[in-house]
């Protein structure tokens, strides 16, 4: 059997085996594609009036949070800008909660009390990470459905690959003039041929979240020989009476509203525990996270400690460190604004299209194959 003739083969067995699971996440990723821009649209209470005065800082925000969800763990609060509402972010992975809650920084009303695992985009996630199944399940599931559409795009760019005696043009055309067998043929080659090589940008940053043998490999290759270091907290040195009349996260808050003036945001997240670090994050720019400053401070002293790992102040950075940290902007188009949110959209879409269209196209060659096995049968009658 030809060699062609057996990718065809490989080819359209994993298709059919994933087809079903690559369009549920390419579908849920296109939907995700804006969801920043659509939820600023529609929730009113993402806003505030502008004021002139200073924000409360965060243990005066963290009391009046604390009074709304007293039961609940807080892990983080945001500062934006001066037109946006403060978020108090409350989350356990354990328990299986995650809420916003919506602070005017000027007066300390409450503007909403959000259900973050009751939202559509949280389901529309879930969809594109999980499958909607526990995500022990659904995430290899997931992962291994990317993995084998990575292969089916590499076949299909083999399948795609004109001969010797054939013009390109024909191969780079949907045909105008034919039927819509031939039409729907051409939009699962020809589309698929466009937009295979951006899409396997897609699947290296899917696949990076997907295994950790992935992307523990792309890391040790990326730098050149250097093992990739879980997030971990660098902790506080010792237990000290604080006797401060200052909260220590109020004084991070000012550290850090002093050395990043600019900032888009200013996130602070209150210790764990009496052995955790105050961590604070500022980012210059709203529109993606890679440019992120991840600081950690020991919450007795505010001595600032370093950390291993990649989520640490940019500059300390490496050119491989911070291509890790651009993976989430690359994959939902961020790194390029809105004109790559919108490829990313248009990217998603024709994805979900393909198993669509290899679907109808085996479909009717089955149809024609059952169609030629009748007719000696049929000319017997």
């Amino acid at each position: 059997m030809p060699l062609k003739k057996i990718i065809g083969k490989i080819h359209l067995w994993l298709g059919l085996s994933s087809g079903l699971l690559v369009f549920v996440i390419a579908i849920t990723g296109c939907i995700y594609a804006f969801q920043e821009e659509i939820q600023n649209a529609t929730q009113s209470y993402r806003f505030i009036q502008q004021q002139e005065k200073p924000f409360l800082p965060p243990s005066e925000i963290q009391l009046i949070a604390l009074q709304q969800l007293p039961d609940k763990h807080l892990h983080a609060i945001m500062y934006q800008d001066s037109v946006h509402a403060a978020k108090a972010i409350f989350y356990s992975y354990e328990d299986q909660y995650y809420f916003f809650v919506y602070i005017n920084p000027y007066s300390g009303e409450v503007m909403k009390i959000k259900d973050v695992n009751a939202d559509f985009f949280r389901f529309i996630l879930d969809g594109h990470f999980y499958l909607w199944l526990p995500p022990e399940i659904g995430q290899p599931i997931a992962a291994s459905a990317t993995l084998i559409f990575f292969f089916m795009l590499i076949s299909g760019i083999v399948l795609w690959w004109p001969k010797k005696n054939t013009h390109l043009r024909q191969k780079l055309s949907i045909k105008r003039v034919s039927g819509w067998k031939r039409k729907n043929y051409d939009l699962h080659s020809v589309l698929g041929f466009y937009i295979s090589w951006l899409a396997l940008i897609l699947v290296y940053t899917g696949l990076i979240w997907g295994f950790e043998w992935f992307r523990n490999s792309a890391y040790y290759v990326a730098t050149g020989g250097e093992d990739y270091v879980e997030y971990h907290d660098p902790g506080s040195k010792e237990i000290k009476d604080q006797s401060a009349s200052i909260p220590a996260i109020d004084r991070v808050w000012a550290i850090m509203n002093a050395e990043y003036p600019q900032a888009d945001w200013i996130e602070i997240h209150p210790p764990e525990d009496s052995l955790s670090s105050i961590a604070a994050n500022a980012n210059p720019d709203g529109s993606t996270y890679w440019k992120t400053d991840y600081r950690y401070f020991d919450q007795y002293t505010l001595e600032e400690l370093s950390v291993p790992h990649i989520y640490n102040r940019l500059h300390e950075s490496g050119m491989a460190q911070k291509l890790f940290r651009m993976n989430y902007d690359i994959h939902v188009g961020g790194i390029l604004g809105l004109p790559g949110k919108i490829i990313a959209f248009l990217l998603s879409l024709t994805i979900a299209s393909l198993p669509v269209t290899g679907f109808v196209f085996w479909l009717g060659k089955r149809k024609k194959h059952k169609t030629h096995l009748s007719y000696p049968l049929s000319s017997t009658l």
